[in-house]
């Protein structure tokens, strides 16, 4: 039985991912950084990139594309705060470009300053999918 530790994925629109990993591979501001159990503790800015989780018994790794964000490691745990998160299985580019699309659409016809935030919000967080959603395929193409 392969050793593991208990990752924890948050993101401001809530959990992207709670369970155990035998091995996690983060966008750190300085460089990707490998996480086995055991681990030294840590804390680390992260830069937007795509999160590897290689789960126990399961082939292929899972990823997550997050925006930026905090990863903090202990020997029995990981946790990563991100500001914006998408799952690679929860990519899909067409419904992302008509978020962004009908966004943008509402956003010429705003009514109200509180408003305008609002949808400018939305409007970034589709941005940030779509980017982290063509960084995934990017990636995927060239494994």
């Amino acid at each position: 039985m392969a050793m593991t530790v208990q990752v924890d994925v948050v993101s401001i629109e809530g959990s992207l991912f709670s369970g155990l990993a035998e091995f996690i591979v983060a966008p750190a501001e300085l460089g990707e950084v490998g996480i086995y159990p055991g681990h030294a503790p840590m804390i680390a800015r992260m830069k937007p990139g795509a999160i590897r989780l290689k789960l126990p018994n399961q082939p292929g790794e899972e990823v997550i594309f997050v925006s930026s964000g905090i990863l903090e490691v202990q020997p029995r745990r990981v946790t990563i705060l991100s500001d914006l998160g998408l799952l690679e299985r929860d990519a899909d580019e067409h419904h992302l470009r008509e978020e962004k699309r009908k966004v943008e659409e509402t956003l010429r016809y705003r009514v109200t300053d509180i408003e305008f935030m609002r949808i400018q919000v939305e409007l970034t967080r589709a941005l940030s999918r779509l980017e982290g959603m063509q960084v995934l395929r990017h990636r995927n193409r060239k494994i």
